[in-house]
């Protein structure tokens, strides 16, 4: 079981900071409707494992539930969004890799937002396919160490044939494969989870230890993730 590196501590400050920001509902909104689309429009959350993840997320963020009803509504019935969930790749500086995860309803602007970003920062937008194949899509879920012992968490593991458990201080990661995300109620049966979602698990990553580099990749993804369109950004750092 190995341990979180330099870049998840400086990535999940970040994270941490995000909640702040203005455009958190608006990116949770876009999440749900994707979900309620990607479904076949199913609205239910319980007959839909991806939308009943994304509702969860709201409800983590305090999302209002008037804001969960509209975004679940864009996704369902006549006047149905646009929006489409579209997988971007890049490069970023040092060598890192990129995947970019957006929801939009106009590629042309996404693009060049995305473009532009990467340019500002030192980095590149790559063809698709150019760093696909270094991530696995895959689930992730997160759990209390107050709550799952490691006894536990190796027994989960088994039970969802997991690919990999990281740590922290507090928390144990659990990636699963993608097609388990949708098995996580009859799996973990009553224990309580922080959170589960899909991700993009580094198939190779890369170590860099270099604290002025690491903010400056940190600064990029961040940059990224401030575009109301980007979702989320993956890298293939440790």
């Amino acid at each position: 079981m190995s341990g979180h590196s330099k870049w998840a501590n400086i990535k999940r400050k970040k994270e941490a900071n995000d909640k702040v920001k203005g455009n958190v509902f608006s990116k949770l909104s876009r999440l749900i409707t994707i979900a309620v689309l990607e479904g076949g429009g199913i609205a239910d959350p319980e007959n839909n494992v991806r939308l009943r993840l994304a509702v969860e997320k709201a409800h983590a963020s305090n999302m209002p539930k008037e804001n969960i009803k509209r975004a679940i509504e864009k996704g369902s019935g006549p006047d149905k969004s646009l929006m489409k969930e579209i997988v971007y790749e890049g490069f970023a500086p040092d060598g890192v890799s990129l995947i970019i995860l957006a929801h939009t309803d106009n590629q042309n602007r996404t693009l060049g937002e995305i473009r532009n970003v990467l340019e500002r920062h030192q980095g590149k937008l790559g063809n698709m396919g150019s760093v696909a194949y270094l991530f696995q899509k895959c689930g992730l879920i997160v759990l209390d160490k107050n709550v799952v012992g490691e006894n536990k968490i190796l027994e989960l593991s088994d039970n969802f044939e997991a690919l990999d458990i990281t740590d922290d201080e507090s928390k144990y990661f659990l990636y699963i494969p993608y097609e388990k995300l949708g098995h996580i109620k009859e799996l973990l049966g009553n224990i309580d989870y922080v959170s589960a979602e899909i991700d993009f698990k580094p198939q190779s990553p890369i170590m860099i230890e270099d604290e002025k580099k690491l903010e400056k990749i940190a600064q990029l993804v961040e940059a990224l993730e401030e575009l109301e369109d980007v979702q989320k950004v993956f890298t293939n750092l440790n």
